[in-house]
C-alpha cells in the first residue's frame, strides 16, 4: 500500500497514546504526515507510546475528549484535513466497573469531536470514527455480522460504541452531507500485536505470564473472536480515509476483521502463543465467574473487500509471531522504533506484492 498520499497531510488523531494509536502514529509520522494527537496520558506503565519514539515527531496534546474547550483549542490549532477518532474507554470489563465514565468518553467524546468539525472544520475533508465489532446486537450466531445488522451492544462498553455509531450517523445526515465532509465508521475485530500492556486482554496476559515463567490463566477459552494483527485494521482505516478524501462516495460504515481462519477460540489463540513462545509455556482454564461477555462473535467483511479491494494479509498465527518478535526486542531492551518500522514495512510490502 503506497503511503505517499499521507506526506504533508494535516491529520488529527485522538487516542494517539493508546496501543493502536501509538502504532498508527508510528505509521503516519514515518509516512511524513503532519500529525497532531489528542489523548490522555498513556494508560499503562510501561506503555507503547513512550517506547515508540513518535512523540518528538508529532504535536502531542494531552487532553480529555470530554473537555470540549481544550479539544476545540487543539483542533483549531491543528487545522486538519483528515480526522481519525480512536480515543475511548476500550475495555469491556472496565465498563462494568465505570459505566458513567465509559459513556461520557465513548459517546460525548465523539459528540465533542464532531462539534469541533461542524463548527471549526472548514479544512476537514475526511473523518474516520473507529468503533468496535461489539456494536452489533449479538445473537451468538455462527456467521459474521454485516454493516446492515442491528446495533445494540450488551455491556456498557459495547453499547456506548453502538451509541457512537448512531451519533456519527446523525451528524453525517444533519450536517456533513451538505458540507461535503466524508465520514465513515469502522468496526474492527480484536487486535493483537507488540506493545499492548493492557489488563484483562488475552495476549498481554500471555506475555506477562511468559516473561515471568508462569502458566497463563485463561478466563473464557471457548469464546470465539475475530483476532487480527493491529496493522490490519490500521491500514484499513488509512485506506478508507484516503479513498473518501478523494471521493466522498466511499464514506460509509465498514467492518474490518480476519478471514474465517482468524475467527478462533481464545484457547486456540493461546495454544498458538505457547507453541511460538516455546520454553514449555502452558496455560490453564480458570473458569472465572465474571460479567457477561459474548461467547461467539464474527464479522462479515465482504463490503470492505468488494468496495475497496481490501483483504487481510497476515494470519492469526503470523500475528502471534510478530507479537512475540516485538516482545523479545522489548525483553532485551532493544530498539523498539526499529522493530516497529520493520514490521510496518513488511506488512506494507504484502500489499505491494499483489
Amino acid at each position: 500500500m503506497d503511503l505517499s498520499f499521507w506526506k504533508d497531510k494535516r491529520v488529527f488523531l485522538t487516542g494517539h497514546t493508546g496501543f493502536k494509536g501509538s502504532w498508527l502514529s508510528r505509521v503516519l509520522v514515518s509516512a511524513g504526515a503532519k500529525l497532531t494527537g489528542y489523548s490522555l496520558e498513556p494508560p499503562t506503565n510501561p506503555n507503547l507510546f513512550s517506547l515508540s519514539g513518535v512523540e518528538e515527531k508529532m504535536n502531542s496534546v494531552i487532553g480529555d475528549v470530554r473537555d470540549l474547550e481544550k479539544l476545540k483549542e487543539a483542533f483549531v490549532e491543528a487545522n486538519p484535513e483528515i480526522v481519525i477518532h480512536m480515543a475511548a474507554q476500550p475495555l469491556v470489563r472496565e465498563s462494568y466497573v465505570n459505566p458513567v465514565y465509559t459513556y461520557e468518553t465513548n459517546v460525548m467524546g465523539v459528540v465533542n469531536l464532531l462539534e469541533c468539525i461542524r463548527l471549526h472544520g472548514a479544512s476537514v475533508k475526511s473523518v474516520v470514527n473507529v468503533t468496535t465489532d461489539k456494536v452489533y446486537y449479538n445473537k451468538e450466531w455462527c456467521w459474521g455480522y454485516r454493516e446492515s445488522d442491528s446495533l445494540d451492544g450488551f455491556d456498557p462498553y459495547s453499547n456506548s460504541k453502538s451509541c457512537s455509531e448512531l451519533v456519527t450517523n446523525s451528524y453525517r445526515n444533519a450536517y456533513f452531507n451538505e458540507s461535503g465532509v466524508a465520514v465513515s465508521t469502522v468496526r474492527a475485530g480484536n487486535v493483537i500485536g507488540g506493545g499492548d500492556f493492557s489488563d484483562n486482554r488475552i495476549i498481554p496476559d500471555c506475555v506477562r505470564a511468559a516473561l515471568k515463567g508462569e502458566s497463563i490463566v485463561v478466563r473464557n477459552p471457548h469464546s470465539v473472536r475475530p483476532y487480527q494483527h493491529v496493522l490490519e485494521p490500521l491500514f484499513a482505516y488509512l485506506m478508507i480515509a484516503k479513498k473518501q478524501y478523494e471521493d466522498r462516495d466511499y464514506a460509509s460504515s465498514y467492518n474490518v476483521g480476519p478471514d474465517e481462519s482468524g475467527c478462533v477460540t481464545t484457547g486456540n489463540l493461546v495454544d498458538s502463543f505457547c507453541r511460538t513462545w516455546g520454553e514449555n509455556q502452558s496455560w490453564e482454564n480458570l473458569n472465572m465467574d465474571g460479567p457477561h461477555e459474548a461467547g461467539l462473535l464474527k464479522l462479515d467483511c465482504s463490503k470492505l473487500k468488494s468496495v475497496l479491494n481490501w483483504s487481510p494479509k497476515w494470519t492469526v498465527d503470523y500475528g502471534i509471531e510478530k507479537t512475540i518478535e516485538w516482545t523479545h526486542v522489548y525483553k532485551v531492551k532493544g530498539d523498539i522504533p526499529e522493530v516497529m518500522d520493520r514490521q510496518i514495512k513488511e506488512y506494507q510490502l504484502m500489499w505491494e506484492d499483489l
